[in-house]
């Protein structure tokens, strides 16, 4: 059945006029959903596809609980994939079973299984999100998890006319499962999208999209509070709106120091929440998105997508788009390779208040992310070795591509104590020094070790990361995440991370705290956190085609002492492999 598309999307927005009432209503309590993960038939840029989605809807449900709330969500599998769900953001303390990586945390959904997530979010508000955490299926199952205050709260900032969420997307007029196989099959890299999207809709400046292009209703003299998130697979993204001003004032489901600029830029996985005024004359405006590419000569999808914020007393309006009404006003976005634009807005962020950044650190690892090149295996034929040069993509962490295992999880290993599922050896530094970031390096570089590798922490430790960015076979801008925690990113900057320099940066005060972060290209961030989680939590490049070649690692955090500071026993409905 043909998704009604337009119809989603004002049932989307009506459904978040709720959430300030909901915020004042004194209520916490536990959310229960059913999920159903479906093909539909879903029709963009002129070709229908029978796409994954929930409960038929491309995007997902949006899902709304305040702080301090439960969740419990019922997911059946009736498409022919396996499937998980991963609560992005989400702490998940105690809760790992709940997280979602496929052989991270849980096996498969199998097609015809279900398995329900039951977790409780604590100390966190702001814009979260959902997303699938198998194969390439979070191309079109994802949706938005929007934190409010808890009942009787309210925002640190005065409360919008409106919460809207806004989730920019990737589409491709192809099965996005069959892309990922032919990249692994070939060794080559994957097919770019052929679209952007907002709230699943390509927009006016594709073919066959402009009826149902997003329309973001304001009124003059209201406040809008925006909820961006980049549910692009493999592109990070400039974000702005025609002749409106955006007043940043929470990420990662955070807040911050509230700040003002004309365009935001996130990575794959990243959320951005912004307060928009209606303080422009009453017309249209094109809400745009397009690539921020660091990649040198790597191919990219160059194009914009839109949505339209219109006032609703403007001169026009019959219809959802340009060709039934006044042509909105275009903005200016910036240009793809704008690194600059970049820096400035990643450092404009501060907490809103002064951070509990651990100060003494017990665990200090240095980890170089990057790509890399397999030679060709000689049982191989050229077919399966299309990557530059007749070799095969992969890419690493500290020269480990990580493997992930297929009979078991690495939290069911662990809990469990299965021997041969992984070993504890990941190192905490690089196994040989180079110039990063350099344009000379050794070829011999090119080609990491694979294994499952991962990191023991003991619970309460504190941690200290840097990650380093590397230029083997292209230095790129890397949007990491953490599953299981929040971190303080206390610096960042380009060039090799030097100690006796670099340190003097560190922002020990107001250091924004995240999920994910964009390493600078050819650069690096420093990230610190308390292991207060016990269970395994994969960090990984948030890059889908990366997780495929293999750019991720998973730390071990122990239990600690008392009931508090262990893990929950895993659920009776858990997959099994």
């Amino acid at each position: 059945m043909e998704i009604a598309k337009s119809l989603v999307c004002f049932i989307s927005l009506a459904v978040v006029l709720l959430f300030t009432s909901m915020a004042e209503a004194n209520v916490v309590k536990a959310h229960h959903h059913e999920f159903i993960i479906q093909a539909t038939k879903v029709k963009r840029l002129c070709e229908t596809h029978n796409s994954i989605t929930v409960n038929g809807m491309f995007p997902g449900p949006t899902l709304v609980v305040n702080n301090g709330d439960t969740l419990v969500v019922k997911v059946i599998n009736r498409a022919r994939y396996n499937v998980t769900i991963h609560w992005h953001g989400v702490r998940q303390m105690r809760t790992g079973w709940a997280d979602g990586p496929e052989f991270v945390t849980q096996c498969p959904i199998r097609p015809g299984s279900s398995y329900t997530y039951r977790f409780t979010i604590q100390g966190q508000e702001g814009t979260l999100w959902w997303h699938a955490h198998s194969s390439w299926l979070r191309a079109t199952v994802y949706g938005s998890l929007l934190v409010l205050p808890p009942a009787g709260s309210s925002y640190p900032f005065p409360n919008p006319h409106r919460n809207v969420p806004l989730l920019l997307g990737e589409w491709w007029d192809a099965n996005p499962v069959d892309v990922l196989r032919k990249s692994i099959r070939t060794g080559g890299a994957p097919s770019n999208s052929d679209a952007y999207t907002i709230n699943g809709q390509p927009g006016d400046l594709y073919k066959c999209s402009s009826r149902d292009t997003t329309i973001v209703p304001i009124n003059v003299g209201e406040t809008i509070l925006l909820r961006v998130i980049n549910s692009a697979l493999n592109q990070p993204l400039f974000f702005t709106v025609a002749n409106h001003k955006l007043t940043v004032v929470g990420a990662d489901a955070s807040y911050l120091k509230p700040f003002t600029t004309n365009v935001i830029v996130l990575g794959p996985g990243q959320t951005t929440d912004v307060l928009i005024k209606g303080d422009q004359p009453p017309n249209r405006y094109y809400m745009a998105a397009r690539a921020y590419q660091s990649a040198q000569n790597a191919p990219f999808g160059n194009t914009t997508t839109t949505a339209i914020l219109q006032y609703k007393t403007a001169p026009c309006c019959g219809g959802g788009s340009a060709k039934n009404g006044i042509k909105p006003i275009m903005p200016l976005l910036p240009a793809y390779n704008d690194t600059n634009t970049v820096t400035r807005f990643s450092q404009s962020f501060r907490s809103l208040r002064r951070a509990e950044v651990p100060t003494e650190i017990d665990e200090n690892l240095f980890v170089t992310i990057g790509l890399g090149l397999d030679n060709c295996p000689k049982n191989f034929r050229s077919r399966r070795c299309q990557g530059p040069n007749g070799t095969r993509f992969t890419a690493s962490m500290n020269n480990v591509s990580f493997t992930l295992p297929s009979n078991y999880s690495l939290l069911q290993a662990h809990h469990h104590g299965i021997p041969g599922v992984f070993t504890t050896d990941f190192p905490a530094k690089p196994p040989v020094k180079f110039d990063y970031t350099g344009n000379n390096i050794s070829r011999s570089l090119y080609q990491p070790d694979r294994g499952t590798k991962l990191y023991k922490l003991k619970y309460g430790s504190r941690v200290q990361i840097v990650l380093q960015d590397t230029g083997i076979v292209t230095p790129e801008n890397h949007p990491i995440h953490l599953h299981g925690y929040d971190f303080y990113i206390v610096a960042e900057g380009f060039g090799n991370f030097n100690p006796k320099k670099d340190t003097a940066k560190f922002n020990l005060e107001d250091p924004p705290l995240r999920n994910t972060v964009g390493v600078p290209v050819k650069g690096w961030a420093v990230i610190r956190f308390v292991a207060d989680n016990p269970g395994v939590w994969i960090m990984h490049c948030h890059l889908d085609v990366h997780i495929s070649w293999g750019l991720a690692m998973a730390f071990l955090v122990e239990n600690g002492k008392g009931v508090l500071q262990t893990m929950e026993q895993p659920p009776p409905d858990l997959p099994v492999c």
